[in-house]
């Protein structure tokens, strides 16, 4: 068998991004902010609602859900931060959520680089709750941002349909 020239295994890994890429049904986006000097990024799928019903449909209570489209979401910190009061590393992790009717939780998981219905529970880092409001008006594409919060450190917002989940961030000293 020929070995690859690592030029010619570039170039297919190249071709296979791109194919991947091809094969997505929505749009990505990165919201980034820094947060009392720390940046952080989350970067998502943003599917449509597209007539269909989201909440306890399509997104299912009671079952771990990738919070996004094709890979799994991702959130990266170049600083120590706490998210709902749970300690968060420097680094790169995947964001679920476990929805439910009334509570959510936010489940950043340690395992990275998967589609994002892969899902390891024994990667876990943490479970926190969400706070669940409903938005002003629907939302037809999901929407992930991180805002500053005046009274100090930012706030982690996931909106889509009519449901809007917020977590606070803080810098760890």
């Amino acid at each position: 068998m020929r070995k690859l020239t690592p030029i010619l295994a570039l170039a297919m890994t190249a071709g296979m991004m791109t194919a991947v890429h091809a094969q997505r049904a929505s749009p990505h986006e990165t919201a980034k902010a820094t947060i009392d000097g720390a940046t952080i990024t989350v970067e998502y799928g943003r599917p449509y609602v597209k007539g269909r019903k989201i909440m306890g449909g399509l997104v299912p209570y009671g079952k771990v859900w990738r919070t996004g489209a094709d890979e799994a979401t991702t959130l990266t910190t170049d600083k120590a931060t706490q998210i709902a009061g749970a300690a968060v590393p420097a680094g790169k992790f995947t964001l679920y959520t476990l929805p439910g009717e009334s509570e959510w939780q936010l489940i950043i998981n340690k395992q990275t680089g998967q589609w994002g219905t892969e899902y390891a529970q024994a990667q876990d880092l943490a479970r926190v709750p969400l706070k669940k409001g409903a938005t002003s008006a629907p939302v037809e594409q999901l929407t992930i941002s991180i805002d500053k919060n005046p009274a100090g450190g930012g706030v982690l917002k996931i909106a889509w349909e009519s449901t809007e989940l917020t977590a606070p961030i803080t810098v760890s000293k």
